[in-house]
């Protein structure tokens, strides 16, 4: 018993301390500096308030470590698509006061564990998740926040519902009790022209109206990576999805 105890990774002075002394603390504070400068320039160009647009890490593939210094650098929202390393970090990082997104492909036999230890599933592309999640949701936590993935360009190679089926699933989650409903997320099909790039978030951004339009209310529009975020950002954006130019070079 011992022994297993003395594996478990607790979170104490020590091991920020730790934390900090393996890592050149100059390059975690200039990427998130360059990436909040590139946010303000995005949201100033827009016509927008750089608060407006919140920042969500995407820690998959990266060290508790890694999270840990970024959350000593005002970040606490963290995006996981592999559950099993999510729920290890959490595990580890359980001290912490940290806001922990799914952000994969969901398969039903991993809806539980994601209904009981996630505070937002951006994911989400049909009804029988949908129903899963609510349904396993704990009734201690507060309700699920959840972003219906949109497959906006209809690519075959990616998750996410139809356009036309986003309707029909806000509808479902309206009903369901353990269920609040924030909004849209899209992954637009990958492409450095610029028009091509704006009629996809602008199809995205026009869904969400829609949506809002037919009476929910709903506030998050997650779109935007690194090699977009300016774009999708002008074309709405309220939460942009940062990894490898924020957190650095993932692990293997």
């Amino acid at each position: 018993m011992r022994e297993a105890v003395s594996l478990i990774y607790i979170v104490t002075k020590a091991t920020i301390d730790k934390a900090y002394t393996r890592c050149n603390m100059n390059k975690p504070i200039e990427r998130l500096k360059s990436v909040r400068q590139r946010i303000e320039k995005a949201c100033i160009a827009a016509g927008r308030q750089p608060g407006e647009v919140s920042l969500l890490a995407v820690s998959k593939r990266h060290t508790s470590d890694n999270i840990i210094i970024f959350n000593g650098l005002g970040l606490v929202s963290f995006g996981e698509n592999q559950l099993q390393e999510a729920l290890q970090k959490q595990g580890e990082l359980n001290k912490l006061d940290l806001q922990w997104h799914f952000i994969g492909t969901i398969q039903s036999n991993k809806t539980h564990a994601i209904a009981e230890h996630f505070q937002w599933v951006q994911s989400v592309d049909r009804q029988k998740i949908l129903k899963r999640l609510s349904a396993q949701r704990p009734d201690h936590l507060a309700p699920l926040n959840i972003c219906l993935q949109v497959n906006i360009d209809q690519e075959p190679q990616k998750a996410g519902a139809n356009p036309e089926e986003i309707l029909q699933l806000a509808e479902l989650a309206h009903g369901l009790n353990n269920i609040k409903l924030r909004g849209l997320m899209a992954i637009p099909r990958m492409t450095t022209v610029p028009t091509q790039q704006h009629d996809s978030f602008n199809k995205v951004k026009a869904l969400f109206e829609k949506l809002k339009n037919a009476g929910h209310d709903i506030d998050t529009l997650s779109m935007g990576m690194s090699s977009d975020l300016e774009v999708a950002i002008a074309e709405g954006s309220t939460m942009v999805r940062i990894g490898t130019d924020l957190l650095g070079k993932r692990d293997t």
